[in-house]
C-alpha cells in the first residue's frame, strides 16, 4: 500500500526502504487492529520513524496516531540482532494524563500478539518470579501512572522483569529514571515519543519533561504527536529534535474538493446553538431526544470539576429517560477515574459522559456519537480535542457547543479564522422557550431544596464556573460584564447568588425571588445536619457575649484538630502494622537468595527516595524563568 498524500515533505522512498516482509507485517498489525486501511497519518509516519529520521505530527483527532508511532517503536527493537540488556530501557513513550497512558499501553498489548515470543511472555509479567531470558529480541511494557501504584511497586516491576518499553505520565517516569538500576544509554535507547506533546506543556510538565531529556541520549529517534502544534512545541523541537520531518495531514472534502487546512474529521459535523444560559440544558435535553438515532455514547463538557460534581446530581431530572449519567474529572482519585471510564467505555445502554478537559485530548473512545459543550472551552485549541472525541475513524459523529446570545456569537467568526468552520444547528431541531427553562429551573431547585448538601456543590460550583469564564483566552468575546447575572442564577437552579467579587458591581437581586427558611434548611446526611444545629446553637446561645462565642470557637477548633491529629496518628500506626504483617509474610515465603534481592531493592528505593528529595529541593530553589530544555 502506497502512503497517502500529506502537506509537507512526502517522500515515498522512505516506504520503499522497508523490507516486504515488514511492510507487509505493519498491514496486517493495522488491518486486525480495526483499520480497513492504512491511514494517511500512518502512511506518512511510520516509514520515516522505522528509519533515522526525527517527526514531528500534526493531524486530526481520531486518524490513528497511536499505531504510528507504536508501530516503529516496536520495530526498531524487534529487528535488532540481539535482546535488549536486563534493566535497560530501549523505549519511552510520554503521555500527559494517566487515562491515555493506559490506552496506549492497552493498544500496545494488542499490537504484541502478532508476535509470538513477546505474547508468551505477557502472562508471565504478573508473576512475581523474574520473567525468563530470551535469546531472540522481545517487547516488554510497563505501565508507569500515579494512583494505582507506588512508585516502590513499580521499581519492583522493572527489577524483576526487566521492560524496555515504558509508557508513562511524566511525573512517575522522573522517579524511575532517577534510580541507578535503570538505564538508557546510546547502544540501548532507540525511540522517545511525546504523544499530545503541547498538551504536555499546557499541563505544566516542563520541568519533568527537561530532567527526561536529560536522562537520554542525544542520539536518538524522537517523535512529537499533536492534533495541533503549539508554539510551546516548537520550543521542544529547536533544542530536541534534529531536522525532524514534519507531516501535516489535512482533511480531503467529499465530492473530490481540494485538501483543506482543516484539523478536524470530515465525518464529524461540528454546529453550534445559540442560547440563554437557562435554555442550555432543556436545550440538551432536546438535543438527545431529537436525533433521528439515540446516541450510544455521548460526551457533556464543562469548564469546572466543582461543575461536573454539581450537575451530576441534578441533570438526570432534566434529561430525558434511559440515559444513563457518568461524571469524569480530575480531582476525583485515581480509583474513581479509572472505574468511571471504564464503566462508560463499557456501557451497552445509552449513556452520557459529563466531564471536563480531562477527556478532551487523545482518549479514543469508540462510538461516540454527540459532543455537546454546554461552556465553550476557555482554551480556543482545546474546541477541536472537545469535538474530535466524535467522528473518530471515519465514524460519523456531531459536535455542538452552545453560546450565549450577543457578544458570545463572534466566536463562530472566531473559529473560522482558526480553520475550524462550524454551523448552525439546523436538523435536528432544538427549539427552547421561556417556559422550558423556568420549568427545568424549578425541577432543579426542588431537588436542591431536599439536601443543603446540592446547594453548597452548587455555590461551590458557580463560583468556579465565574472564575474559569473570567479566564478566557478570548477575552474580547468572553466578557464577564455581558452576563445576564439573574439567568445563570436560573440556569444554575440557584436559591440565592454566591458572594464573589464578580458580582461586587451587580445591581440585581442576590436572593433571586425566592424566600428561605435558612436557619431550616437541612442537610439530608443526619450526622452532618446534627454538627450544623448544634453549630447554630452554640452561635445562639453565645450571641450576648461575644468574647464567650469567641473563646468557644477556637476552643471547638483546637478540638477538632486535636481529634483529627489524633485520628491520623492512629491511622499512620495501623498502616504500618498492616504493612510490617504483609511484609512479615511475604518475607517468609521467600529462598534466601530472593530475601536478599528484596534487601536490595528496599535499599535502592530509599536511595530513589533520598535522590528525589534533593533534586525537588534543588528545584524549589531555582526560580528562572522557562527558557526551552537543556538537551
Amino acid at each position: 500500500m502506497a502512503p497517502g498524500k500529506i502537506s509537507t515533505r512526502r517522500d515515498p522512498r522512505a516506504w520503499d526502504a522497508l523490507t516486504p516482509p515488514l511492510a507487509q507485517w505493519i498491514l496486517d498489525a493495522v488491518s486486525a487492529m480495526g483499520f480497513t486501511q492504512m491511514t494517511p497519518v500512518q502512511a506518512a509516519t511510520i516509514p520515516h520513524f522505522m528509519g533515522n529520521k526525527d517527526v514531528v505530527v500534526e493531524a486530526v483527532t481520531g486518524s490513528g496516531k497511536t499505531l504510528s508511532y507504536l508501530i516503529p517503536a516496536v520495530q526498531r527493537i524487534l529487528r535488532l540482532d540481539d535482546p535488549t540488556k536486563r534493566h535497560h530501557v530501549a523505549s519511552i513513550i510520554v503521555s500527559p494524563t494517566r487515562e491515555l497512558a493506559a490506552q496506549i499501553h492497552t493498544v500496545l498489548m494488542s499490537l504484541l500478539q502478532f508476535h509470538a515470543p513477546s505474547a508468551e511472555l505477557l502472562p508471565l509479567l504478573k508473576e512475581e518470579e523474574k520473567r525468563p531470558a530470551t535469546t531472540v529480541p522481545v517487547i516488554v511494557p510497563q505501565l508507569l501512572v500515579g494512583g494505582t501504584t507506588t512508585t516502590a511497586q513499580d521499581l519492583s516491576f522493572f527489577m524483576r522483569h526487566s521492560p524496555n518499553i515504558l509508557i508513562s505520565s511524566p511525573g512517575r517516569l522522573v522517579e524511575l529514571l532517577s534510580s541507578p538500576h535503570v538505564h538508557c544509554p546510546q547502544s540501548s535507547f532507540e525511540v522517545l515519543v511525546l504523544d499530545e506533546a503541547d498538551r504536555l506543556l499546557d499541563l505544566g510538565f516542563k520541568q519533568d519533561l527537561q530532567r527526561i531529556l536529560s536522562s537520554l541520549p542525544k542520539q536518538r529517534r524522537t517523535g512529537l504527536f499533536s492534533a495541533s502544534v503549539s508554539e510551546a512545541v516548537g520550543e521542544i523541537i529547536r533544542v530536541g529534535l534534529r531536522n525532524p520531518v514534519k507531516i501535516e495531514v489535512k482533511v480531503k472534502m467529499k465530492g473530490g474538493g481540494v485538501l483543506e487546512d482543516r484539523k478536524t474529521p470530515a465525518s464529524l459535523q461540528m454546529s453550534y446553538l445559540v442560547k440563554p444560559a437557562s435554555q442550555k440544558l432543556p436545550a440538551l435535553a432536546q438535543l438527545l431526544s431529537n436525533l433521528p438515532i439515540t446516541p450510544q455514547r455521548s460526551i457533556v463538557f464543562l469548564s469546572t470539576c466543582a461543575a461536573v460534581d454539581y450537575f451530576q446530581h441534578v441533570l438526570p431530572s432534566i434529561l430525558p429517560d434511559g440515559f444513563a449519567l457518568i461524571p469524569l474529572h480530575g480531582k476525583h482519585p485515581a480509583k474513581v477515574r479509572e472505574k468511571n471510564f471504564k464503566k462508560f467505555l463499557s456501557s451497552v445502554s445509552p449513556t452520557i459522559l459529563l466531564t471536563t478537559d480531562l477527556a478532551a485530548r487523545g482518549l479514543d473512545i469508540p462510538q461516540v456519537d454527540l459532543v455537546v459543550q454546554i461552556d465553550a472551552p476557555s482554551d480556543p485549541k482545546v474546541f477541536i480535542h472537545r469535538s474530535g472525541r466524535a467522528g473518530r475513524a471515519g465514524r460519523k459523529g456531531l459536535a455542538v457547543v452552545m453560546l450565549h446570545p450577543g457578544r458570545e456569537e463572534d466566536y463562530v467568526k472566531f473559529l473560522e479564522i482558526r480553520q475550524t468552520p462550524i454551523t448552525a444547528l439546523v436538523k435536528p431541531e432544538v427549539a427552547t422557550s421561556e417556559e422550558l427553562a423556568r420549568y427545568a429551573t424549578h425541577k432543579i431547585r426542588e431537588l436542591v431544596r431536599t439536601d443543603r448538601a446540592l446547594y453548597d456543590k452548587a455555590q461551590r460550583g458557580f463560583v468556579s464556573w465565574a472564575r474559569s469564564y473570567v479566564a478566557h483566552q478570548a477575552t474580547s468575546i468572553f466578557r464577564a460584564s455581558d452576563l445576564d447575572w439573574t439567568d445563570l442564577g436560573n440556569a444554575w437552579g440557584l436559591l440565592r447568588m454566591p458572594k464573589m467579587p464578580e458580582l461586587r458591581s451587580w445591581q440585581g437581586d442576590k436572593t433571586l425571588g425566592i424566600e428561605m427558611d435558612w436557619d431550616t434548611f437541612a442537610y439530608a446526611e443526619k450526622a452532618r445536619e446534627k454538627a450544623r444545629q448544634e453549630a447554630l446553637e452554640a452561635e445562639r446561645s453565645g450571641a450576648k457575649d461575644d468574647q464567650a462565642v469567641e473563646t468557644r470557637r477556637k476552643r471547638k477548633n483546637n478540638e477538632a484538630w486535636s481529634a483529627k491529629h489524633g485520628q491520623e496518628e492512629v491511622r499512620t500506626e495501623r498502616r504500618e502494622k498492616r504493612h510490617k504483617r504483609k511484609e512479615a509474610e511475604r518475607t517468609s515465603k521467600m529462598t534466601e537468595e530472593q530475601k536478599l534481592e528484596h534487601l536490595e531493592l528496599n535499599d535502592l528505593i530509599a536511595q530513589v527516595r533520598r535522590q528525589n528529595q534533593a533534586k525537588a529541593a534543588a528545584v524549589k530553589k531555582d526560580d528562572d524563568d522557562f527558557e526551552g530544555f537543556d538537551d
